[in-house]
């Protein structure tokens, strides 16, 4: 997976923001970042500080001058925008992303993101097949360049990483209803010791929902001894 995708970077114009990315990269096995036309000399030590544990992939990046030189080793690139272009490319919606990534398999597939402050251009766009706007409230498109990469890069670690979404948990061992039922009638001895079921004639309500309290619980047979052990020692004198 991390060899087929690359992340690709329009003119950033934050070292922190490239040092995100990175970081976020990371969390989903991704390796590849270019970057076209820094803002700054890159990298800068905000770079690598927002990074992390990241700094590998900002060791590793790549850095040109023209966006079609960025591009050149991926077989499909796939745009970022925040809003929607009047140019003669298909926009697709996050569904239509799955769907390519799944019939695309064995492609290359770039990811370009355009700088923080006015997104990719039009020409920029134009070295894309497909321009995809994540889904966001209407009010407020615009997502910060992290957050984007983060997002998409998520998209792709659930259709590769399909086993890590349906994987169950450990199964649990719950104690047997006798055990709880031991555990229940220990208390109710106790609390009738107590003079607790007053008056008498609540007594069945007030057992009948101390049952429904605890065997709606589900505990193993270690946490019924624990609380079996703070009951009793609840009953006992002070030395």
């Amino acid at each position: 997976m991390k060899n087929k995708f690359g992340v690709i970077l329009i003119k950033p114009q934050l070292g922190e923001n490239i040092g995100a990315v990175a970081r976020s990269m990371k969390n989903f096995g991704f390796k590849k970042l270019n970057i076209v036309s820094p803002k700054f000399i890159f990298p800068n030590h905000k770079t690598k500080v927002t990074s992390v544990g990241a700094v590998d992939i900002i060791n590793k990046t790549k850095v040109f001058n023209k966006t079609e030189d960025a591009i050149k080793e991926f077989n499909l690139v796939i745009s970022l925008s925040a809003r929607r272009r009047d140019i003669n490319k298909k926009h697709i919606t996050i569904k239509d992303f799955s769907n390519i990534l799944k019939n695309k398999k064995n492609f290359k597939i770039g990811l370009m993101f355009g700088p923080e402050a006015s997104g990719l251009s039009n020409i920029d766009l134009s070295f894309s097949n497909y321009v995809l706007q994540i889904p966001t409230y209407k009010k407020f498109r615009s997502l910060n360049l992290s957050h984007s990469v983060t997002l998409v890069c998520y998209e792709i670690f659930k259709i590769y990483k399909k086993k890590l979404f349906t994987k169950n948990g450990k199964e649990l061992t719950i104690s047997s209803k006798s055990k709880i039922s031991s555990l229940t009638n220990h208390l109710v001895k106790l609390l009738e010791s107590k003079n607790f079921f007053t008056p008498n004639e609540k007594k069945r309500s007030m057992i009948m929902n101390i049952n429904n309290l605890i065997y709606r619980l589900q505990p193993n047979d270690k946490e019924l001894r624990i609380l079996a052990s703070i009951i009793s020692s609840l009953t006992k004198k002070n030395m």
